[in-house]
């Protein structure tokens, strides 16, 4: 009798990968690039840049493996978390920031028109308000909510102090709280 017969594929994938079979990682690529491919895609907004962070993410989950624990979740869970943190480690990246900000007027208008097709609720008027508030207030607001920096990154890009802007940050959202009641 077949002892891994009453295993689950997935049971069987891991102990494949656990064993370092080079068919496994083909299979795992085969089984689940698509699913974190779509989610690296939606996190970095760039066809090229989301299939350098699948790969990237594939590399990562070849060679930490061993960390892998199915007792806290189960594969496709670990593998997304790698994926989605490698995705956000790279739009929060300099370079990424930096090239993102020069890409030529084509792609911009581009990844505008498509990322308009799934309009986003908590979206929907709230960057017509930011016109509202005060220059110092939108630019911190703008960096943060749509660009998706954190408040150390907007100090360091502005180059102004952290505190200043954690309080315009503060000053600005409690401003726009007010226009939305």
């Amino acid at each position: 009798m077949d002892t891994t017969s009453h295993l689950s594929s997935e049971e069987k994938l891991v102990a494949q990968l656990r064993a370092q079979d080079q068919k496994a990682i083909t299979l795992l690529y085969r089984n689940y690039s698509a699913a974190l491919y779509g989610v690296i895609l939606r996190i970095v907004k760039q066809e090229e840049v989301a299939e350098d962070v699948l790969q990237e993410s594939f590399v990562k989950i070849w060679s930490a493996f061993s960390t892998y624990d199915e007792q806290k979740g189960r594969l496709f869970t670990w593998m997304l978390n790698i994926a989605r943190n490698l995705a956000i480690d790279k739009i929060r990246s300099k370079q990424y920031r930096v090239s993102s900000r020069t890409q030529p007027m084509e792609n911009t208008v581009t990844r505008h028109l498509e990322s308009s097709e799934g309009i986003r609720p908590d979206h929907i008027g709230v960057q017509e308000m930011t016109e509202q508030l005060n220059p110092d207030q939108k630019v911190i607001i703008d960096l943060m909510y749509f660009n998706g920096f954190t408040q150390s990154e907007v100090a360091e890009e502005l180059n102004i102090p952290l505190g200043t802007v954690k309080t315009r940050a503060r000053m600005a959202l409690k401003f726009l709280s007010k226009l939305i009641k």
